[in-house]
């Protein structure tokens, strides 16, 4: 809309001002350009700020165009297509110099999984047979979407995907009505996918910071200063903390690079299939909450020693940053089957439904078995709600704020979800496959802070719920400059304190 508008506009600009004739009804694009123009403005921007600065942009463009085609109207004969030319070249020009990725995070995509596009609970195995046989009379197939190890502890083992031809999607609503009507299920929704998208960030002035590590990027990481990561550093070196356990931190996302110059000595291996990333996005989450820190090498996290935690992945996402709920859940049963204490997910996607099953019997699943499991709040702008699965029960979700403590202009607001809290989520430098590292924004970035803090609270104290953890971080955090819908900003020192003194 915005791009048609802009186009329009120009159009109705080299109409009025070539005044030749057969070009006169161009001039009676202008009006509806600019609507258009304006409409797709309002819709693409997230805060007034932006808005004004990217329509005074717009503004100088339409300006210098009109200026550009009344000067090319005093040639006679190439006064047409030499503005078609300059036309082109100002809507290339201006697409290009416009903020794209490196300025405004994109928002997550969601569709149907390309196959098992629905997931559907069993209400009682003895309908198995007749549930196949009835799929396969329809000409759909099924299978078994999930295969927790304790199955008698969930409803996930009663859950089939249904695999529906592609000409038959279209009537998705009534083949759930179909579905229902059996008598044989208790749940039915749609087997959802989401489109992770990592956003390149300018990297903020570097900070001095005294935090006593020789970590070289430690200047380009903003976020220890305002999460007072020196008081924490000075805590993990004290004689006050002991450790129980060394916690396990899993991220599930694209995969880590398990071989990266500042990760390999703090990985943990679940399996051999997880530990590369040809995406880049789950290795960039490794770094921050769990870099090797004072190595020399690259950048400080929460791992100031190796005795309190390890990070290990568990891959949910393809290579292009997509995958289905089914996928999702599956790396769910598969991180708590394998010992997890923390799972770390950013990621997720606005949901076509009020509440998704599925994903609430596996977070169910992760807590009952005292897993702690954290989500990115998203990156629309919107109500944290109607997304998935920060919106699942029991899972603590993280909201992103800036340098300013203000909500990150894309953050989605958490002001309706259960447990949440806020972490930094812009300008995020951190690794990158190959021993690279880059800043990133995103919700995606703020999600790990929180689980690398956790990974350190739960070392000490094994037992911690995430219950007991959110109400630590709530309370030992500080306000933002927009709490309500924020949360609290973690204060990593006083919520180990909180621990230690045994404060819940």
């Amino acid at each position: 809309m915005y791009t048609l508008g802009f186009v329009l506009t120009l159009l109705g600009l080299m109409g009025v001002m070539l005044d030749r004739k057969g070009l006169e009804a161009l001039s009676y694009a202008v009006v509806p350009g600019l609507g258009l123009w304006l409409f797709g403005l309002v819709t693409q921007v997230s805060t007034l700020g932006d808005f004004f600065s990217y329509s005074f942009t717009d503004l100088l463009f339409y300006g210098g165009a009109a200026m550009l085609f009344r000067g090319l109207s005093q040639s006679k004969h190439l006064a047409i297509p030499a503005s078609i030319v300059a036309l082109l070249m100002m809507a290339f020009f201006h697409q290009n110099i416009r903020p794209q990725a490196e300025d405004m995070p994109a928002t997550t995509q969601y569709g149907l999984a390309a196959e098992g596009e629905l997931l559907v609970e069993l209400s009682d195995e003895d309908n198995l047979e007749r549930w196949k046989r009835w799929i396969g009379a329809q000409g759909w197939t099924t299978e078994r979407a999930f295969a927790p190890e304790e199955g008698a502890r969930t409803d996930l083992d009663d859950y089939f995907t249904v695999n529906i031809p592609a000409n038959e999607l279209s009537n998705l609503e009534e083949i759930i009505t179909r579905i229902e009507s059996t008598g044989w299920t208790d749940w039915v929704e749609p087997n959802e996918t989401i489109q992770i998208e990592l956003s390149p960030a300018r990297i903020l002035p570097k900070l001095n910071k005294i935090l006593g590590v020789n970590d070289p990027a430690v200047e380009q990481q903003w976020a220890l200063q305002v999460l007072e990561m020196n008081k924490l550093y000075d805590l993990l070196n004290s004689d006050k903390v002991k450790t129980r356990k060394k916690a396990i931190v899993a991220i599930l996302d694209t995969g880590v690079d398990a071989g990266h110059e500042d990760l390999k000595d703090n990985f943990y291996s679940i399996a051999k299939k997880y530990n590369d990333d040809p995406q880049g996005h789950g290795t960039h989450c490794a770094g921050i909450a769990g870099a090797v820190t004072d190595n020399g090498v690259g950048v400080a996290s929460f791992a100031r020693t190796g005795d309190y935690f390890q990070i290990t992945s568990v891959k949910v996402l393809k290579a292009g940053g997509s995958g289905s709920q089914q996928d999702i859940i599956n790396g769910i049963i598969t991180a708590v089957d394998k010992g997890a204490d923390v799972l770390s997910m950013s990621l997720g996607g606005f949901s076509t439904q009020s509440r998704q099953r599925a994903y609430s019997e596996a977070v169910r699943y992760a807590t009952d078995r005292n897993v702690i499991v954290v989500a990115s709040a998203g990156n629309s702008n919107r109500d944290a709600a109607g997304f998935s699965p920060v919106n699942a029960n029991g899972v603590i979700g993280v909201s992103a704020i800036d340098n300013q403590l203000q909500r990150a202009s894309f953050s989605n607001k958490v002001n309706r979800i259960g447990m949440a809290v806020a972490a930094p989520g812009v300008g995020i430098y951190s690794t990158k496959p190959n021993n690279n590292y880059a800043a990133h924004n995103g919700t995606s970035m703020a999600a790990p802070f929180v689980s690398g803090l956790l990974g350190i609270m739960k070392s000490i104290r094994p037992e911690l719920t995430n219950k007991e953890a959110f109400k630590i971080l709530q309370q030992t955090g500080k306000n933002t400059r927009d709490t309500a819908n924020t949360g609290r900003l973690i204060q990593p020192a006083a919520a180990v304190e909180a621990v230690l003194d045994n404060n819940l």
